[in-house]
């Protein structure tokens, strides 16, 4: 291949490669180059377990310009009375269709599939061996800088003794017969929709193992419903957390109170929750992990053997037909923060707690519509991903810096004011139609934000 030439080098076809690429076409005439290891775009969905869903609805996710689903509500199952969440298949087929139907038909993007950066534009065509250069005029974009890595795309972090059976949770679909027990390992994400999964195929509750090594917080899947249809049982838990840290003596204080508010939730009430990385789950769902008996909570695996799993804090009996299924994947893994802007390089990062699609397409219209990289950075102020109970409290604040210094410039704001990605301008009371009022009540609104996140800088220095 010859070297080539263009404006924006963005290094990975996943959800934020594209959420970025797709609100710089739209807003610019830059030709932008994308290059992929993968065959097809989507990223790591193109690697997921095939029963993963969204755990946020659909309506929030994507690229900007192209809707995802169809804003429906599911009458069954266990996300029954909330918005849509799109599955894997959905998802791979829509990224699609962005690179197919809305990006390449641009005629200023150009995709390059099957292919690796090696650094400074330099590539290499994982088919051929190949190798070229692409020289970007205006910057190289990182979209991997994330990291997000799902089970199927690495080996267990722990040791596996031969004749020990442990697969990915991609495998549980192509069963060939039944296991007399199935071991999760792992109570983020993953592990709670490989238990579920389990559960919704008919597996007895007493024929499950779950080891956690860090018990979480998690967010009832109500509060991420855009519209006024949800307003009625929003709005409560939101004056409930602002009176909770009002009222909020310290930091465990704090979250008695946000759990009695319905802000937070946790498998087991009795037992600390150390670990928050912004998971959801439905009413219904949390009933059905609770009736998951035997919960390992001895720290991480360190060996599966034939008889014993070894973990940090001690060890607790297997047999050879025990299943293990390792979802230990650091799927959000907290990556230091860097500067977005860079002089020739654009490092794409959550500037919105756990929202990366929106941040993708936020730092694109930033990089189209202000002058120089200090103005940027300064809008676009990296969040890394919450990992402990504590950063509930730390993103919750960094959120509010970003909200309020985005507030302060007009123009960015009627962006956000029409950006699909910005589902959570939908969340909460309406506000009214008329501008002044409508002004004046987000005024009042941030100021009652503002000095909720001052309450809780005060109790993080306690």
């Amino acid at each position: 291949m010859m070297d080539l030439e263009t404006n924006y080098l963005v290094i990975g076809a996943g959800a934020m490669g594209l959420a970025f690429a797709d609100t710089l076409v739209a807003e610019t005439g830059a030709s932008v180059t994308i290059v992929d290891r993968y065959d097809q775009p989507g990223g790591h969905w193109t690697r997921a377990y095939p029963f993963v869903r969204l755990h946020q609805p659909s309506a929030g996710y994507g690229v900007n310009s192209r809707p995802l689903g169809n804003d429906a509500i599911d009458s069954h199952g266990p996300n029954a009375g909330l918005l849509e969440l799109a599955g894997t298949g959905e998802i791979c087929s829509y990224f699609d269709q962005v690179m197919q139907q809305t990006l390449l038909p641009s005629g200023r993007v150009r995709y390059l599939p099957m292919t690796e950066h090696l650094g400074g534009g330099r590539c290499r065509s994982l088919v051929t061996g190949e190798a070229f250069s692409v020289t970007a005029s205006r910057r190289i974009v990182d979209a991997t800088y994330q990291n997000v890595t799902v089970p199927a795309m690495r080996t267990p972090p722990y040791a596996i003794d031969h004749g020990v059976t442990c697969v990915p949770p991609n495998a549980l679909t192509a069963l060939g017969g039944a296991p007399d027990r199935f071991t999760v390992v792992g109570a983020g994400k993953t592990g709670i929709d490989t238990c579920l999964w389990l559960l919704r195929r008919g597996v007895d509750p007493q024929r499950l193992t779950w080891i956690m090594p860090r018990d979480s917080w998690l967010i009832d899947r109500t509060l991420t419903q855009p519209g006024p249809a949800f307003a009625d049982r929003i709005v409560p838990v939101l004056i409930g957390q602002l009176e909770a840290v009002a009222a909020a003596t310290s930091v465990e204080d704090l979250y008695t109170r946000l759990e009695a508010c319905g802000r937070l939730i946790r498998v087991d009430p009795t037992v600390k929750a150390t670990m928050y990385r912004c998971a959801t789950v439905s009413q219904s769902e949390l009933v059905e992990l609770r009736r998951i008996e035997d919960v390992v909570r001895l720290g991480r695996v360190r060996r599966i053997g034939a008889t014993a799993i070894e973990l940090d804090g001690g060890s607790v009996p297997t047999t050879a037909a025990t299943l293990h299924i390792d979802c230990s994947a650091d799927g959000l893994e907290r990556r230091p923060e860097v500067p977005v802007f860079d002089g020739g390089a654009i490092t794409l990062q959550s500037v919105r707690t756990c929202q990366q699609v929106f941040s993708a397409a936020f730092i694109a219209h930033v990089e189209a519509a202000y002058p120089d990289d200090a103005v940027k950075n300064d809008l676009c102020r990296p969040i890394a991903h919450p990992d402990t109970d504590l950063d509930f409290l730390r993103t919750t604040v960094a959120d509010d810096a970003n909200e309020r210094r985005w507030a302060e410039d007009p123009a960015l704001q009627s962006w956000l004011d029409g950006a699909r990605l910005n589902w959570i301008r939908h969340v909460g009371p309406a506000l009214p139609e008329e501008p002044a009022a409508r002004a004046e009540a987000l005024a009042i609104r941030r100021a009652v934000v503002a000095a909720m996140a001052e309450k809780l800088r005060s109790l993080m220095s306690t």
